[in-house]
């Protein structure tokens, strides 16, 4: 390149999340995120779904399974000194097209700093908005696990459905159905039915926000029975969710230290301050329990922990078998 010749202007990819497809729920860094670009990338549905703002913009549209497309198509634009947005409802970053993008930009020789600019716009998720509509089921721990097999091998799913099951985890599950998955919904059923009662809470919400929006409260027996598809999302009770006058509730975990909802702190508790069963009150107490002639292996099973975190308590690393 000469002095006379003109100097191309840096590309920019920007990863939309624009929420879960209503215009009120949409951040007002995604409505300029879209407003700025260039070129728009995405599912036919996320296109539809914010059509009023793509006015004077080449739209690429891509199927269901042409992540990678998408990817490449914003690289490439990107290169040619052009705006270009990837679009996803929910947030990009989760379950969307913020991973596959990263990863395709850096097996590119892309790096960060390099001349074309990358931008995450985070989004309300799917699992937030269905949380939403229904009361407040996410209030204490949760995790979120995609059904989708598409991907991830079955028997990483059935591990991780065991663990957030016996964990107590409230699970939201991704993708839970399709036309074609079919019974991967029944077997994540059966898994956690065998660490929780059968009349836990569960709320089906499919297409939150959106004209199709419907929400089905039932419990885990019969949560296989509902109307479930790829635009639904499950949300699952742990074993203190409870359904109250058509909400799904969570409780945060103040009756553990509060009698009431008045301010009065439990014999043994302070506000402010650890649980008596926080970490070193537990450290204590299997200290006590110890002391007292108990076994390590018994003090495991009465908290329901590996025998690896009583050892640790006394300082003793127990050694692979």
């Amino acid at each position: 390149m000469n002095a006379t010749d003109p100097i191309q202007k840096a590309g920019k990819i920007i990863l939309v999340g624009f929420g879960p497809g209503a215009p009120e729920h949409m951040s007002l860094r995604a409505r300029a995120a879209i407003a700025e670009a260039d070129v728009v990338i995405g599912y036919a549905t996320y296109i539809r779904l914010v059509k009023d703002l793509l006015d004077g913009k080449l739209v690429i549209r891509k199927g269901m399974t042409e992540e990678l497309d998408r990817c490449n198509e914003a690289w490439e634009h990107a290169r040619q000194g052009k705006i270009a947005a990837v679009i996803s409802s929910g947030d990009i970053g989760v379950y969307g097209m913020a991973g596959p993008t990263y990863e395709v930009l850096l097996q590119a020789g892309w790096r960060p700093g390099s001349g074309i600019e990358v931008e995450v716009v985070p989004g309300a998720t799917a699992l937030s908005a269905c949380a939403a509509l229904v009361g407040a089921p996410l209030t204490h721990d949760f995790c979120s696990i995609s059904l989708s097999d598409l991907l991830t091998p079955w028997p990483v799913i059935v591990r991780r459905l065991n663990a957030a099951a016996h964990a107590d985890f409230v699970v939201a599950l991704y993708n839970p159905k399709s036309g074609r998955r079919t019974g991967q919904i029944i077997e994540a059923q059966r898994i956690l039915l065998r660490h929780r009662a059968p009349e836990t809470p569960v709320a089906v919400v499919k297409s939150a926000y959106r004209k199709k929006q419907a929400i089905q409260l039932t419990t885990l027996a019969q949560m296989a029975e509902s109307e479930i598809g790829m635009l639904t999302t499950v949300l699952i009770g742990n074993s203190s969710t409870f359904v109250q006058d058509g909400l799904m509730i969570t409780p945060r975990g103040y009756a553990n230290k509060y009698a009431g909802f008045g301010g009065q702190a439990l014999a043994g508790e302070q506000a402010g301050r650890s649980l008596s069963l926080g970490l070193e009150g537990w450290q204590a107490d299997v200290r006590e329990r110890l002391a007292q002639g108990q076994h390590a292996e018994e003090i495991a099973c009465f908290f329901d922990l590996p025998p690896e975190e009583i050892d640790a308590v006394i300082g003793n690393p127990r050694l692979p078998a």
